[in-house]
């Protein structure tokens, strides 16, 4: 039997805790039998968990033993580890252990140092201060999961189901995989691959910014087909002096930006509207259908058709 020891911290984020628990927890072997034994530990018996406390039966002393650690999110990352847990963590992954975390609890994992020089995830609003305390790690805020073979990390709560059952897979193959998948109401692999839904926020310039009317005229006239030429004229600019602005007060270029406000006035109209993508293709000044796929996934990560199944207010699933 498999061992996983889901380690909680003080401030643990209970759903973080409750999806590796609950997904390994259901698994069964094609015979019935449960092919993992799931173990929480802790530093101390009793673990904060922001409204309640909880117990957790097992200590530090368990993760040398367990085949598969998992470090669930918790509300704050603590500055360093409580003693203890980065000298059981780095023994454990020095006996071959498997190390996984869930979104925020990168943090932990990356704490340890096991990170180092791997690409690594976390929920993509705490990407930016993950890659900036840990320049070490490669964080790719645009996965719901990466696996580098012993160390795992996934981005928000329900990510991590994504990884647990990829982790499944790995031990026991696809048919105890898909049986865990629907005993968590969720398919095996969600459509649209391992990309985050991200909210993707347009570069925005200083306040008080000389382009900051044309930043606002360009959101408005964003559906239209505008040539560097017309943004250039509407500013008062030539290209070369636009494209030098651009840079220094939104660290991208005119056409970046635009594609950017497309792609979010798309993402409104897919959550808000029934009009098909030939339609808002040509509201967000992409013109054809196969253009708007096609940016709409580089930058989105997935198809408009699954954003909106995704997102659309009041669709049933």
């Amino acid at each position: 039997m498999h061992t996983v020891a889901v380690l909680a911290l003080d401030g643990v984020i209970p759903f973080d805790l409750s999806a590796p628990v609950d997904t390994f927890g259901r698994a069964r072997l094609p015979d019935g039998r449960e092919p993992y034994r799931v173990r929480v530990c802790s530093v101390r018996e009793e673990v904060s968990a922001g409204a309640f406390t909880m117990r957790a039966p097992y200590g530090l002393k368990e993760l040398a033993d367990a085949d598969t650690i998992v470090l669930p999110g918790v509300a704050e990352p603590p500055p360093e580890l409580p003693p203890g847990v980065t000298g059981a963590l780095r023994a454990a992954a020095a006996n071959g252990t498997r190390i996984a975390s869930v979104c925020v609890g990168a943090f932990l994992l990356a704490e340890t140092g096991l990170l180092d020089g791997l690409r690594a995830t976390t929920h993509w609003r705490a990407a930016e201060q993950l890659a900036a305390r840990y320049p070490a790690v490669k964080v790719d805020p645009n996965v719901l999961y990466v696996d580098n073979g012993q160390f795992l990390t996934s981005a928000g709560a329900a990510a991590a189901l994504d990884m647990c059952l990829h982790m499944i897979r790995r031990d026991f193959g696809s048919a105890v995989a898909a049986h865990a998948a629907r005993m968590s109401v969720m398919p095996l692999e969600r459509e649209g691959g391992q990309a985050q839904f991200i909210v993707h926020d347009l570069p925005p310039a200083p306040s008080g910014a000389t382009l900051e009317p044309l930043l606002h005229w360009l959101e408005d006239h964003c559906g239209r087909d505008l040539s560097l030429d017309e943004i250039a004229a509407q500013a008062g600019m030539s290209t070369r002096t636009l494209n030098r602005r651009f840079r220094e007060q939104t660290g991208t270029t005119p056409s970046q930006w635009l594609h950017r406000a497309r792609v979010r006035r798309a993402q409104h109209l897919l959550e808000t509207t029934p009009y098909p993508v030939e339609r808002i293709a040509v509201q967000t000044g992409f013109g054809s259908p196969t253009a708007f796929r096609e940016r709409f996934r580089r930058v989105v990560g997935t198809s408009p058709q699954a954003y909106r199944r995704a997102f659309r207010a009041g669709e049933r699933p």
